[in-house]
């Protein structure tokens, strides 16, 4: 069993309730989460005409194919909504696959790590809240290193312990 890291987002609809439902999904598909970060509001990243994102991180065991599961991670974003019609564009839920254990894969459909997940403040704060010795796998340096000081203010803690089965508080969605 390797360690899989994925990081939710969601800036559409009831975007707690999309991080939610992909969360339930992923388990229906048999990936039980073992820690889930809290919930961050921030702001988009890219492409900026659009609403504020809800993002979190979480932990999974998994020893499969990974690029069976970005085929399934891909199937699970479209049945929950997402359209991919602007590059980091507003969606009802993105689903990313961030780290898969030591594994370094550079693939059309799949780059493990994640291209750019050390500048994003959005993978990182959470990150280090479920993997505080998360590495990369091709530096070998700590996540925690990339952290800067403007990545603290641009993420708002919204909920934390971030459990899904419990009523959501209305400035959330």
């Amino acid at each position: 069993m390797s360690n899989l890291v994925i990081g939710l987002g969601s800036n559409m609809g009831e975007r707690r309730t999309n991080i939610c439902l992909a969360l339930k999904t992923l388990e229906n598909n048999g990936l039980r989460p073992v820690r889930v970060s809290s919930l961050y509001e921030t702001e988009p990243y890219g492409y900026y005409e659009q609403g504020l994102f809800l993002n979190c991180v979480a932990l999974f065991e998994y020893s499969g194919s990974p690029i069976e599961l970005m085929k399934e991670v891909l199937r699970i974003e479209t049945e929950l909504g997402r359209v991919r019609a602007l590059k980091w564009g507003p969606r009802m839920i993105d689903i990313d696959i961030l780290l898969l254990g030591d594994l370094v894969i550079e693939s059309a459909l799949l780059t493990v790590p994640h291209y750019d997940m050390h500048n994003r403040s959005f993978v990182l704060l959470p990150l280090m809240e479920i993997l505080p010795e998360a590495r990369d796998p091709k530096s070998g340096l700590l996540y925690s290193s990339f952290l800067r000081e403007e990545m603290y203010r641009s993420c708002r803690l919204v909920e934390s312990p971030f459990i899904c089965h419990e009523k959501p508080d209305s400035t959330t969605e």
